[in-house]
């Protein structure tokens, strides 16, 4: 019979800094889990916000991404990225098209609806955080943003 290995024992008491890294990225994950509820209400064709990523995505980076470069970059699963790959394809917002150099890759380019759909979120999200805007003020975000980019940085930068 084998044995599970045991599990270190936590510590009594969080430390000053090991709490307040856990009160910052639980607060992270809740605005995360807010926004994306609120994301999702005012995206075109009933886009899912992982689907308008995608979009988002390739109009940042650049389209003709494979498969296996998208699921790295969001760090999904395959079948979730077919999935969301598939419902874009559905709605005409996405082209796939064979890879010249090697025929098992698959690549896909933003189609013009594409474009314009993630412009239309673009724009519709904006139209439904003024609201925000007004509450805390462009100061506020403005002064949020140098920190989190950084720490988005580096947590790319250091992915398990």
């Amino acid at each position: 019979m084998s044995k599970t290995p045991a599990t270190p024992p936590l510590p009594a008491v969080p430390s000053a800094a090991e709490d307040l890294l856990f009160q910052t990225f639980n607060e992270i994950g809740i605005i995360s889990q807010l926004a994306t509820a609120r994301l999702e209400r005012v995206l075109p064709m009933g886009l899912r916000a992982s689907q308008f990523s995608i979009l988002n995505h390739m109009v940042r980076l650049g389209d003709g991404r494979t498969h296996q470069a998208l699921t790295n970059a969001f760090q999904v699963t395959k079948g979730a990225m077919t999935n969301n790959l598939t419902r874009l394809l559905d709605k005409g917002l996405l082209t796939m098209q064979v890879d010249p150099l090697d025929g098992r890759v698959k690549r896909y380019h933003l189609t013009t609806d594409g474009r314009r759909v993630r412009e239309e979120a673009r724009l519709a999200i904006g139209l439904g955080y003024d609201e925000l805007l007004a509450e805390f003020g462009q100061q506020d975000f403005a002064a949020a943003l140098p920190f989190l980019r950084r720490l988005r940085t580096y947590l790319d930068e250091h992915r398990p």
